[in-house]
């Protein structure tokens, strides 16, 4: 049960209009609705102004009803024009025929949807593609008759810049900050096992906007992450369940030796007293695995060819040694 609303607006009026919202919405949601192995996920909605007028009303129904019922995870997307008003202090998704002084729909308005939407909804995602939308979540803001809008349990918030800040377009058609999501939902952002989830998507987005560029803004108030999408793994699962064999405790060094060498190249003529061992081979090309993807780090040479060869060791690292414990928890 998860379900996402998807909304990208550029029809403004002039001189208002946007042109990369629309691109952003709809490929957001083709990459939600699927997971990296095309195995369903999240049930979108997809509002986006160049097939229907996105309204003030027809927000705030669509926003409520992604709201009603029970859901594991709930995701509000919104490209498009934000609007911080000075006066009440509360920002605003600015809906096609938004104007002063109703712009479209309330921030606080939306927070506190959220709020009172847990624990029937157990997570809320809002990715918000639009300028001064860091407002969002913050205590300052009054939400419905005048209740504090403070970030409730399961909720949280990524938006493109801080509640100052303009939200740039590329040249490419994308908003800046969707495009580095849309890289990121992709598998840019995953872990070794292939989840993604919002915390490293923040990651991915902070990482890749340098210091003199927009700053995107995270709050939550989580107690677990949850996945927004999954791709294949970096490294297999069944690969990872046997670390605790490879290694028998993390600080393990496992040494390998020429039979686990299946091309021996120039050393091939001195090697030949030394059978290859077929299951040394699996494992030397599952230990390969793990060295692309930073699990284990050689201790003698700089390639795993030489360490096979030159019978030298190999050892986990840090995020090795965490992959080990989950498997040796049984929690791969």
């Amino acid at each position: 049960m998860k379900k996402a609303l998807i909304v990208g607006i550029d029809d403004y009026g002039p001189p208002n209009a946007l042109t990369g919202c629309v691109n952003d919405a709809v490929e957001l949601a083709a990459l939600l609705e699927a997971n990296g192995d095309g195995s369903p996920n999240f049930d979108v909605r997809r509002i986006i102004s160049s097939e229907e007028s996105v309204t003030s009303e027809k927000l705030h129904e669509a926003i409520g009803e992604l709201f009603t019922g029970d859901a594991d995870t709930a995701v509000l997307y919104f490209a498009g024009h934000g609007f911080l008003d000075e006066e009440t202090n509360d920002g605003h998704l600015v809906t096609q025929d938004g104007k002063n002084p109703n712009w479209g729909v309330s921030l606080s308005g939306i927070l506190q949807k959220a709020n009172r939407a847990h624990p029937r909804i157990k997570s809320t995602v809002i990715l918000l593609d639009s300028c001064q939308s860091g407002f969002a979540g913050e205590v300052s803001g009054l939400g419905d008759n005048g209740t504090v809008a403070h970030i409730g349990n399961g909720v949280t918030i990524l938006s493109a810049c801080h509640r100052k800040g303009f939200a740039a377009e590329t040249n490419n058609g994308h908003g800046k900050f969707t495009d580095i999501v849309l890289d990121g939902l992709g598998g840019a952002a995953s872990d070794v096992i292939g989840r993604i989830t919002p915390a490293s998507l923040y990651a991915h987005v902070d990482q890749t906007l340098d210091a003199w560029e927009q700053r995107p803004i995270y709050k939550a108030n989580v107690q677990s992450f949850i996945s927004l999408r999954e791709v294949p793994p970096k490294v297999p699962k069944e690969i990872l369940r046997r670390l605790p064999h490879f290694f028998p405790t993390a600080s393990h060094v496992l040494k390998l030796d020429p039979s686990f060498g299946p091309d021996r190249g120039e050393e091939t003529e001195r090697l030949k007293a030394v059978p290859v061992d077929e299951d040394n081979v699996r494992i030397y090309r599952e230990l390969q695995k793990c060295h692309q993807h930073g699990l284990i780090t050689l201790t003698d040479h700089e390639y795993m060819w030489h360490t096979a060869i030159f019978s030298g060791g190999c050892r986990l690292t840090a995020i090795g040694a965490h992959y080990w414990r989950l498997a040796e928890r049984k929690r791969i």
